[in-house]
């Protein structure tokens, strides 16, 4: 208290009456400058007011009308007194009042103080006898001919009194201010300084011994401090909970994976190196908002996995600047810094014109790569102009990345997916020395398949300008191996699983992606609160409950899927009223023909089929056609009785895992296609043929009428399975198996860096 006081007393209130001291001493000059004045203009009007009445006098030599003229006029307010003297300054005429008022003062010729010189000053203020006047002199002439002075003597003592009682006014209010601003301050800065100061040092004090929030209590006029305050307390309290969990870890002789883990693990490996990243997607946009920008953060499992080795190294993630307000956000050479909040990497933009985006991403990528890749039955489009937007955005990329890696020794590189498939080679060629990788997150087909391609040597080739390609699943990798061994000269070596060709090597291998570890803080309701919340939400009444959580992509299943749900109220009608299947359809390239039409396909069958069992209140699909946040997804995921992954072709599907990922109360069933790649690791699922809609129909019987205990004992070891082999053990093992590549030897022959089997578990569950 005794601080706050010195604070306000000393500092606040101090500076503020001096300011104000200040103020009114200006203020006072400016009045006292005011008053002189008009008490000079008022004695001025006076005597030449005087001065035709007593010339005429003067110069007839009246003395007796002189005296009457200087009697009657020196009684006015504030006149002391008139005096009229003869060219030789002696006093002819002099009012009464003014020899009573001054007995001991002489106005007599000869008097200094009436010397007064019109060129040089005709009045001026004097105190005499200590009485402060105002003489003014005003010479009087006939003709040309001096004939005497005139003399007018003011009262300036009012002057002194205005003065006073302006000193009077001013301490009085000055006083009150003070007063005021004094308690103002202190209650301001007790209850918005020094409570909160208070209140952030117990909270700080709880959170240090583990007994409150990371929440702070409530906002205030520190709320900058706050922030950072609370970005440190977060900090603190993450590495509390990391070092806790790898205690555990450590204790229970668990090989979980964690972020901090991977950071480190990353940092070991890649010694002085640097990392690159390169995707289409950017794990930072910026967007207008208002007169501002908005960071947005795009829902990806990728980011989830490589954000924390970049931010361990310090590392650079070059991808495509596609947001409305990316550009005002770099630097002159592209590039910023990230995260926002805790810049620890660097993001480089890439630009790209419509025409390349449209030709390279939409055209070549989308309408030609994905649908050859995904065998699900709609005719990829290879246009030769597509085709070369792929590679001017190739080359674009490339010429990005040579210069982020400029002065960098041995960089590693990390590609991601079939957008950058001639990447590897245009940067080997400049970049020997470059550890380069290239993930491939889409499934590859048989070599017939993918023969289909035009340009199937040209990405070939393209890809083997890189070290090490990963795909989720062996039987990918063994359809590249088996596309290479027919489409190029080259030594393919099955029992290495890698080409060799012209000179260099380039191995192929599985890394089966996954998801983030769930937290189980997370879920705060039970399955029950969360469907009956969802169930009031959307106006529904239901027993049962199905979810399926996908972009609106012909590959994934979705028609097959409603048709399953139709076929299985068909045959168990029992369930018509009780059973809902809520779709989730983010809409994706809608303006791509066949996506388009495609999610015009999915609308019609759900009406179709609503309209088919149409209800009051029940509706045996509800469609949700826009994206959802993971927290809302997460909703939806906890409420599910069960989850339909039926994609008709897919190189992973990370829903089937996010499913696993958030069922903390280990129940649920998972319906899994046979067409993708998790259903290779979670043998637990229901395993189906999206194709045949009678098995699937059974499936949704057998997942709804399963025993609970059966139920629990399949989520759980799927669980188990999510949990080892996550997100950030794919990384590791991905980073790993690159930076243990040795690169091309001396005498042409690549060789490959024996692996260090205690570095990190095998990439395979």
């Amino acid at each position: 208290m005794r601080l706050s006081f010195r604070f306000v007393v000393f500092y606040l209130v101090l500076v503020l009456a001096l300011a104000s001291l200040l103020v009114s001493f200006f203020q006072y000059r400016s009045e006292q400058r005011g008053l002189r004045q008009d008490l000079r203009k008022r004695a001025q009007l006076l005597a030449e007011s005087l001065q035709e009445s007593v010339q005429p006098d003067l110069e007839k030599g009246l003395r007796s009308h002189l005296e009457r003229i200087v009697e009657r006029f020196g009684n006015r307010e504030h006149v002391v007194g008139i005096a009229i003297y003869d060219p030789n300054r002696r006093l002819i005429a002099v009012t009464p009042q003014l020899i009573d008022h001054f007995p001991t003062t002489n106005f007599v010729p000869g008097n200094p103080l009436l010397v007064v010189d019109r060129a040089s000053n005709p009045g001026e203020f004097r105190w005499i006898e200590g009485k402060h006047l105002y003489i003014y002199a005003l010479p009087l002439n006939v003709g040309e001919r001096p004939a005497g002075t005139l003399v007018v003597v003011d009262n300036a003592g009012s002057i002194d009194a205005q003065s006073r009682a302006f000193w009077r006014r001013t301490v009085l209010r000055l006083s009150i201010e003070v007063l005021v601003i004094g308690l103002t301050a202190l209650l301001v800065f007790r209850w918005s300084i020094s409570v909160p100061i208070a209140r952030t040092v117990q909270w700080m004090r709880a959170t240090r011994a583990g007994k409150a929030s990371l929440r702070h209590p409530g906002e205030d006029l520190l709320s900058p401090l706050r922030h950072e305050v609370t970005t440190l307390v977060e900090s603190l309290a993450a590495a509390r909970e990391s070092a806790e969990k790898e205690a555990r870890l450590r204790e229970a002789a668990e090989s979980t994976w964690t972020a901090e883990r991977l950071a480190v693990h990353v940092r070991g490996k890649l010694d002085s190196s640097r990392l690159f990243v390169v995707s289409n997607r950017e794990p930072y946009m910026h967007a207008k908002e208002g007169k501002s920008f908005k960071v947005l953060i795009p829902a990806s499992g990728l980011v989830t996995a490589l954000e924390p080795i970049l931010r361990a190294c310090e590392g650079t993630w070059i991808a495509h600047g596609s947001g409305e307000a990316d550009r005002e956000n770099v630097d002159r050479h592209d590039r910023l810094r990230v995260p926002p909040d805790e810049p620890r990497y660097t993001l480089r933009r890439v630009w790209l014109t419509k025409n390349e985006e449209e030709g390279y991403y939409y055209g070549f990528a989308n309408e030609g790569l994905w649908p050859l890749c995904h065998i699900a039955h709609t005719r990829p489009i290879f246009r030769s102009r597509d085709w070369e937007y792929y590679q001017e955005a190739n080359k674009k990329f490339a010429k990005a990345v040579l210069e982020e890696m400029d002065g960098i020794d041995n960089p590693v590189l990390l590609i991601q997916d079939y957008h950058f498939a001639l990447l590897p080679k245009l940067i080997k060629r400049e970049r020997p020395d470059a550890r380069i990788a290239i993930f491939w997150h889409i499934p590859w087909p048989n070599p017939e398949a993918f023969g289909i391609c035009p340009w199937q040597r040209e990405l070939l080739e393209g890809l083997l300008g890189a070290d090490l390609i990963g795909f989720h699943i062996q039987s990918h990798c063994d359809n590249f191996l088996e596309t290479v061994n027919r489409a190029l000269e080259s030594r393919v070596e099955w029992e290495h699983f890698s080409v060799n060709r012209e000179s260099h090597l380039t191995l192929v291998r599985p890394f089966p992606i996954s998801v983030a570890p769930s937290d189980p803080g997370e879920a705060v309701l039970s399955a029950g609160e969360y469907r009956e919340a969802l169930f009031k939400e959307l106006d529904l009444e239901t027993l049962y409950l199905g979810v399926g959580v996908d972009r609106v992509d012909y590959t994934k299943g979705i028609l097959e899927r409603f048709l399953a749900v139709e076929r299985f109220l068909d045959r168990y009608p029992r369930y018509q009223g009780k059973f809902t299947f809520i779709q989730i359809g983010a809409p994706s390239r809608t303006h791509i023909k066949r996506y388009h039409d495609f999610l015009a396909e999915v609308d019609a069958e759900a009406e179709r089929i609503n309209w088919r069992f149409r209800s009051e209140r029940w509706r045996p699909i509800v469609f949700l056609k826009r994206h959802h946040s993971h927290a809302e997804i997460a909703r939806y995921y906890r409420a599910a009785d069960l989850c339909m992954v039926t994609s008709l072709h897919d190189g992973m599907n990370l829903v089937a895992k996010e499913f696993i990922a958030s069922r903390s109360d280990e129940d649920g069933a998972l319906i899994l296609s046979r067409f993708t790649g998790a259903s290779r690791e979670l043998r637990d699922a229901l395993v189906v043929n999206p194709y045949d809609t009678d098995e699937m129909a059974q499936t949704i019987h057998t997942a709804l009428e399963m025993q609970p205990r059966e139920r629990r004992i399949r989520m759980r070891r799927m669980r188990q399975i999510v949990k080892e082999q996550n997100i950030y053990r794919w990384a590791a093992n991905l980073i790993a198996e690159l930076c243990e590549v040795r690169l091309d030897s001396a005498e042409g022959r690549p060789v490959e860096k024996a692996r260090d089997r205690t570095s990190v578990p095998p990439n395979v569950a």
